[in-house]
């Protein structure tokens, strides 16, 4: 039992899972070579190749950042629940937003356009968790440039969902930035912007509907945008367990009225754990041991979000790097 976190309970499809080393059974990262290969970059979770500047292959690894560190273990079956969830939503959010996506070769791996990114996230919010109620319960009643009403609880819902950006750092923490920054900065022109406003309003629109229909409170959420040939795409991940936050709509308002915490589907957890372990990102502070209960327990709850999300059964996907990487070549031929 992981003492920070009740256990989910077991079945013989999850002990099949975790047969054997579990380091072994995760990705840590990749050092593909594809022909027509322009560039490679490695983000917290993704490692991300661009092909002829015109296409990017992103494969998601099993590693997992909180407080933008990554952590030192990688979550087994993590990366490719992190990718089906956000393809699955990237083909069924088309007729709202045109995105960079073209094909998912392997159950980790997202082929799509290369786009010139937006240097904010489109951070939203419906209700106050997380790092907006850190910042309410510091006393803060504006967070980047919005007003929070008084009187409010932890997982209170907006009077209306919120749009808190913040900026996309390469390396450390990404900040808090207002609308009225972003433009008068010249982030990004003010028309554009608003389209971005749009968009995100939309697709947080159809997630909360979609999370509904499967039981679920879409809490918060991020959007990342960027242009190809003078249009604003969709770009990486959505509604995804790394980019947001659900709960479960089956006692929500009981638990609210009690003042109990509210059962979570998200990574909120694992920050939660990192902090009462004395870890928030800050200089000086060390990563608290993760061992394999802790690895084993994560990645329990990323199938648990999968399969409440999606509707669907979590396959794992035996597939190790060199299988990944044929599967990807051959993708590629195709598009180029």
């Amino acid at each position: 039992m992981v003492p920070w976190c009740k256990a989910l309970p077991w079945n013989k499809r999850q002990l099949v899972y975790f047969r054997g080393n579990l380091s072994s059974m995760a990705i840590h990262e990749t050092t593909f070579s594809f022909p027509g290969q322009t560039n490679f970059y490695r983000g917290k979770v993704r490692d991300v190749y661009t092909i002829d500047d015109t296409y990017l292959v992103m494969v998601a690894s099993d590693r997992i950042s909180a407080f933008d560190v990554v952590l030192p273990r990688p979550i087994p079956y993590k990366g490719q629940i992190l990718n089906q969830v956000a393809t699955q939503f990237l083909e069924a959010t088309r007729s709202i937003v045109p995105s960079w996506f073209l094909s998912t070769p392997d159950p980790r791996v997202a082929i799509g356009y290369l786009c010139q990114p937006f240097k904010v996230e489109m951070v939203i919010r419906g209700y106050l968790t997380g790092h907006a109620w850190r910042e309410y319960k510091a006393g803060k009643r504006v967070i980047c440039g919005v007003a929070m009403p008084d009187g409010m609880r932890e997982h209170d819902r907006f009077p209306e969902p919120i749009i808190t950006p913040s900026t996309k750092a390469a390396e450390g923490h990404d900040e808090d930035i207002s609308r009225e920054e972003i433009i008068r900065t010249g982030l990004v022109p003010e028309d554009i912007y608003q389209q971005l406003e749009d968009y995100t309003r939309a697709l947080f629109q159809f997630g909360t509907a979609f999370a509904a229909d499967k039981g679920l409170i879409l809490v918060d959420t991020k959007y990342e945008f960027g242009m190809r040939d003078n249009k604003v795409l969709l770009m990486d991940e959505i509604h995804t367990p790394d980019s947001s936050r659900y709960f479960y709509a089956d006692g929500y308002a009981e638990r609210q009225e009690k003042g109990e915490p509210q059962k979570q589907l998200s990574k909120e957890f694992v920050r939660e754990w990192l902090i009462a372990n004395d870890f928030m990102g800050k200089t000086g502070q060390s990563v608290p041991q993760m061992t394999d209960a802790v690895v084993q327990h994560i990645s329990e709850r990323y199938i648990e979000l999968f399969e409440q999300v999606t509707g669907a059964s979590f396959q794992p996907s035996d597939h190790d790097a060199d299988e990944v990487y044929r599967r990807t070549l051959a993708e590629l031929e195709k598009w180029q």
